[in-house]
């Protein structure tokens, strides 16, 4: 089914919530008397400087009519940083109304040219990734690297899926737990971009059925955007690779971003990726 963003917005406001520390904002804490982790709404609604009933509405979503102002004074007292500020932005705009639904995004096309690019990139690892965390193209070193997604069904070509149905990238990541939360962090971000595409329910409610392990990350609420960071590799070829990732967001398409990797210069993993090319190539021209 289709986010429900009256609940989405209410859950992300009570998890923010229940993050802060009431004496880290000169609150008193009453020792035991709290009954829920974090700040009251009563407290947050002092800190915001709206009042307690105006902030009851908002995490309720019973009224999507809030100023920037107020939007703006609730994430400073949450402590949001400039992601989940838009994120907050983004829910708490108005949504179609009865008989109206959202717009489905179409099917996404990778450019000639930036095939070319990737391709063009040997000794890099480098992919494209498009809504719901698809993997739209790729080259030789990053199907190395990650797996061969050329051989795996379109449907199957899914950083999310692949992390929680894939028993190989379990063992892949050196931190799978690491690597699941932030996948599952870039998924709900997306579905907030794009509520009422159906391909977004889909996904998210086959993993809620099918993964435990998606069901409780899913309801740490974390939101991330997908920029740059790094991530060990233990790959069952060469070994450890620990990588840094760059992402690029096209101009002209958000919704499709570059992910190249790299690697620190004259270190074990640049030695590590150096053989792996060698090994795609030369596993490349057996086939």
């Amino acid at each position: 089914m289709a986010l429900d963003r009256r609940a989405e917005l209410g859950e992300f406001l009570r998890s923010r919530r229940a993050r802060l520390h009431p004496e880290e904002l000169g609150l008193p804490d009453y020792g035991g008397r709290r009954r829920v982790p974090g700040l009251r709404r009563e407290e947050l609604a002092r800190l915001a400087g709206v009042s307690v009933d105006h902030y009851v509405r908002l995490e309720q979503g019973r009224t999507l009519h809030f100023s920037e102002a107020v939007l703006d004074a609730v994430a400073r007292a949450l402590r949001l940083d400039a992601v989940e500020r838009d994120h907050l932005h983004r829910l708490a705009r108005p949504w179609p109304g009865p008989g109206q639904s959202a717009r489905t995004p179409g099917p996404q096309q990778v450019r000639p040219g930036l095939r070319r690019l990737l391709d063009s990139a040997g000794d890099v690892p480098a992919y494209i990734v498009g809504r719901n965390t698809d993997v739209l193209a790729w080259n030789s070193l990053a199907a190395a690297l990650i797996t061969d997604f050329g051989a795996l069904p379109p449907r199957q070509r899914n950083k999310a899926r692949l992390v929680f149905q894939d028993e190989g990238m379990r063992s892949l990541y050196a931190d799978w737990r690491g690597k699941a939360a932030d996948v599952v962090a870039y998924l709900r971000l997306d579905a907030a971009r794009h509520p009422g595409d159906p391909a977004t329910a889909e996904l998210i409610d086959e993993l809620g059925a099918d993964s435990p392990e998606f069901r409780e990350v899913w309801a740490e609420h974390r939101i991330k955007d997908k920029t740059h960071g790094q991530y060990a590799y233990l790959h069952p070829v060469v070994g450890r690779i620990d990588l840094g990732f760059e992402t690029l967001r096209l101009p002209d398409d958000p919704d499709q971003a570059l992910v190249a990797y790299t690697v620190e210069e004259g270190s074990a993993s640049e030695t590590a990726l150096r053989l792996l090319a060698a090994w795609a190539r030369e596993s490349l021209q057996t086939v």
